[in-house]
């Protein structure tokens, strides 16, 4: 992934300097927005993996998640002096992802070709960090049963479903991000869940 350039200001201030870890996403954002071009370089830092990972899972084709991860950012910039801290920067910034990837959806005349590279490698986050060869051998056909799972289900399932895993987002913030009421994300959520576990189950 390339770095975004956000060098259309110098740093005006001392306060928001790359080290401070504690300042909020929306602080960060409203800081950009006057001119802190060092506040911006933090927010990339600190979402530019779990974003490329939600584009890369929607698009199933690595060229394509590129080229829209990068298109996100430069909303991001553009938009800059008109953000309001109205709701969190995360619900505001999967918006501009999630509309990204419906603009260039609706403008392909083909369906998007599934690029079967991807992996979900957090299926193993609570698995113990030194495994015997037999079970690296489970954990790997487990993830490679999960991917094939998470490409069968309809795109608005998957797309809650990362804002969920990916996002850390709540069904009300996952509601506000993809347009629908909660009840609505609520179910897609659920039968995303239930498919996925069934899936590995019969596995």
């Amino acid at each position: 992934m390339l770095l975004i350039d956000s060098g259309h200001y110098r740093s005006t201030s001392d306060t928001l300097g790359i080290m401070d870890k504690g300042a909020s996403d929306e602080r960060l954002m409203l800081s950009y927005a006057s001119g802190d071009a060092v506040a911006f370089e933090v927010l990339y830092l600190r979402h530019k993996a779990p974003v490329y990972r939600y584009m890369l899972k929607l698009c199933r084709n690595k060229t394509i998640a590129e080229e829209l991860f990068q298109e996100v950012w430069m909303k991001l910039i553009n938009a800059r002096e008109s953000y309001v801290a109205s709701a969190k920067f995360t619900t505001w910034l999967y918006k501009l992802a999630h509309n990204q990837f419906i603009d260039h959806y609706r403008k392909q005349t083909v369906r998007i070709v599934e690029d079967h590279s991807t992996e979900i490698d957090d299926i193993a986050h609570d698995q113990q960090s030194t495994v015997n060869p037999e079970q690296q051998v489970q954990i790997e056909q487990s993830i490679d049963q999960l991917t094939k799972l998470l490409d069968a289900l309809p795109n608005d399932q998957r797309e809650v479903f990362l804002l969920r895993e990916e996002a850390g987002m709540s069904i009300t913030e996952i509601a506000e991000t993809t347009g629908i009421n909660y009840e609505a994300a609520k179910s897609r959520l659920r039968y995303a869940i239930v498919k996925l576990r069934s899936g590995l189950n019969e596995e």
